[in-house]
């Protein structure tokens, strides 16, 4: 199984959102990393063939998927950043409506709802209305309705948005068994909600693919370049204006530690330190904040 897409692109105004990509997606968790702006939902809106493209094709096992038409509907999952329901609907109703509007089975319907719900826990919350949720639990909800259809290909754009640290861990082992035989594509801003689950990761830029690899490749292209040493608390903001510090952590003694990017260690005694793909993510996009230690 595998999703190609080849030469795709699509242009609003003068702006080029996705330029000529290429890539091929095989069964597993794909990583989608890319600043705001880069082309990411545009991307994933037209491997959902809600977006046409301007150019360009995307095959599933070779059959262009425009030409698919319900039969490619039909294994295919998707989280939008904000999905659509009805101020009315229960979360019940509404992933029964969803089932429906996806032609799964009556007879599996309750089954498959009330797993969904037990394992993203949301049993307690069923007959409650979507719209009284928190901004956790509504993303709950969207991960359900995008997996009702036991999808063969699931894309999420931020499903990690809203939720809790120890709903993320249950996420991503739900996820990492979910995508044995699947392809997940899943973009997100909280790297470390891939980095360890990921089977590859494709780094997006300006509407171009950059790079794509295991995370253990593309961390190599700045080894070398990560640096951490103890600087006095009263100089940590001129060591920020001149250096790329990514995080920062008090201590006891007046001092604080900080995590840098450079070429060279910059600081006597900084001790080259192994790269996260965080840290690849922030070279490649400096102005990005992310969650992280000491933040």
């Amino acid at each position: 199984m595998e999703l190609k897409i080849k030469q795709l692109s699509k242009k609003f105004k003068d702006k080029r959102a996705v330029d000529d990509v290429c890539m091929t997606l095989t069964p597993g968790v794909w990583g989608l990393l890319g600043a705001n702006g880069a082309g990411k939902t545009t991307l994933m809106r037209m491997i959902a063939d809600i977006m046409t493209p301007d150019s360009g094709t995307i095959y599933y096992d070779g059959i262009d998927i425009r030409k698919m038409g319900e039969s490619y509907r039909n294994i295919f999952g998707f989280l939008p950043q904000d999905f659509g329901y009805s101020r009315d609907f229960t979360v019940k109703d509404y992933l029964e409506y969803v089932a429906a509007l996806k032609d799964v089975p009556a007879r599996e319907t309750t089954k498959k709802i009330n797993y969904l719900l037990d394992i993203l826990t949301l049993s307690d919350v069923k007959r409650k209305k979507i719209a009284t949720l928190s901004g956790g639990m509504k993303r709950r909800v969207g991960i359900a309705q995008a997996m009702l259809n036991d999808p063969k290909i699931l894309v999420m754009d931020e499903p990690t948005a809203g939720l809790d640290p120890g709903e993320r861990v249950r996420f991503r082992n739900f996820i990492s068994e979910f995508s044995h035989d699947r392809i997940v594509l899943i973009s997100t801003h909280i790297v470390s909600d891939i980095e360890y689950i990921a089977t590859r990761n494709a780094m997006m830029k300006a509407g171009k693919i950059v790079d794509i690899g295991t995370t253990e490749e593309l961390v190599k292209e700045i080894g070398g370049k990560v640096w951490t040493c103890s600087v006095p608390a009263g100089d940590l903001n001129s060591y920020e204006r001149r250096l790329r510090v990514i995080n920062r952590r008090g201590e006891d003694n007046g001092q604080v530690s900080i995590r840098y990017l450079s070429e060279t260690p910059e600081i006597s005694g900084a001790v080259a330190v192994s790269p996260r793909l965080e840290d690849l993510y922030l070279w490649y996009f400096p102005q990005e904040n992310l969650e992280g230690e000491g933040k």
